[in-house]
């Protein structure tokens, strides 16, 4: 993976603030949901947040400016202080593996140089094997180091997908793909654990995937907890008038009897037909918006004078 610094486009130099606000801009310009398109947008999405994974926590961006985690967050081997020590070589894991070599297989000094690596490594040396030339050879056993094997990536899911539930593909920062099932009830900032599917090092358990449920805006209904809003446009005359208008909800679409003379900014409250919650279900509250004709009407005006001229009214008196 990138710098996390360059990823989010932001100086080593940035503030907390600066950082968070450069995280929500490009979440936001990369969101999948956004570029429906862009084959590459979720990835660069995964990115986005992996960045954000290091610089948005304090104690993983210092561990990243020393040096200790890289760009994904795993541990680096420091080495050894002053630049002295031992030669290494990569390994598995991307760890590196190192060999100290003694005058010979039983040679005076052996011993003594094994109790001090042991002693500099908490014990942490696996005991020493002949070597090409007859020397010893001392390997880390890296079975007390953590490995941090975890890979987190976001899910952006719509209302009804988070509500019924369903199955949704996911692409990870590898480029491996799965096909996720999402549980019904699933709320905003939710993990789904798959164990497993994490990242793999010789010689420890796979990590896990954590996935972050993000739910898309809705094109007309607006979440508050377990309730829902909308905005319903009426006709001038279905407000004068009344009568039945249809409504939808997250189900079926239902009827909603809109009284005479019924104000702009009317809300009517439909028991149950919001969103799941532990013994029972949330609310949809309907605003009502009347709306006027696209262009002019000449006959409309003509009626509103008249009706202007012979009903006249304040409905502002009130703001003195």
């Amino acid at each position: 993976m990138r710098d996390p610094y360059e990823v989010l486009g932001v100086p080593r130099s940035a503030s907390a603030a600066a950082i968070k606000g450069a995280y929500r801009k490009l979440a936001k310009k990369h969101h999948p949901d956004s570029n429906k398109g862009d084959p590459k947008a979720a990835e660069r999405f995964a990115e986005i947040n992996s960045a954000n994974e290091i610089l948005g926590d304090e104690d993983k961006r210092k561990q990243f400016d020393r040096g200790e985690i890289d760009a994904e967050g795993k541990p680096r081997f420091q080495g050894f202080p002053g630049g002295g020590g031992p030669r290494g070589r990569a390994g598995p894991g991307g760890f590196e593996s190192y060999t100290f070599r003694s005058g010979g297989a039983g040679g005076p000094g052996a011993g003594a140089f094994e109790d001090i690596l042991n002693s500099m490594f908490g014990g942490g040396m696996r005991g020493a094997r002949p070597g090409a030339g007859g020397g010893a050879q001392f390997e880390f056993d890296t079975g007390g180091i953590g490995l941090d094997l975890d890979v987190n990536v976001a899910m952006s899911v719509s209302l009804e997908e988070a509500v019924k539930g369903g199955e949704k593909r996911v692409r990870l920062p590898t480029g491996k793909e799965l096909n996720v099932k999402i549980p019904a009830g699933v709320t905003e900032g939710q993990q789904i654990r798959l164990r497993g599917q994490g990242e793999s090092a010789q010689g420890h358990p796979p990590g896990d995937l954590l996935i972050t449920i993000n739910i898309a805006p809705h094109p007309f209904f607006k979440v508050e907890g377990t309730d829902l809003r909308i905005d319903l446009p009426v006709t001038l005359y279905e407000a004068v008038l009344g009568g039945k208008v249809r409504v939808p909800t997250l189900g079926n679409a239902v009827e909603l009897s809109v009284p005479k003379n019924t104000s702009s900014g009317r809300t009517f409250r439909l028991k149950g037909k919001g969103l799941p919650k532990s013994g029972g279900t949330g609310d949809l509250f309907v605003t009502i918006r009347i709306m006027l004709p696209d262009g002019n009407d000449a006959e409309l005006e003509a009626l509103m004078e008249k009706w202007r001229d012979q009903h006249p009214y304040n409905p502002r008196s009130g703001l003195g």
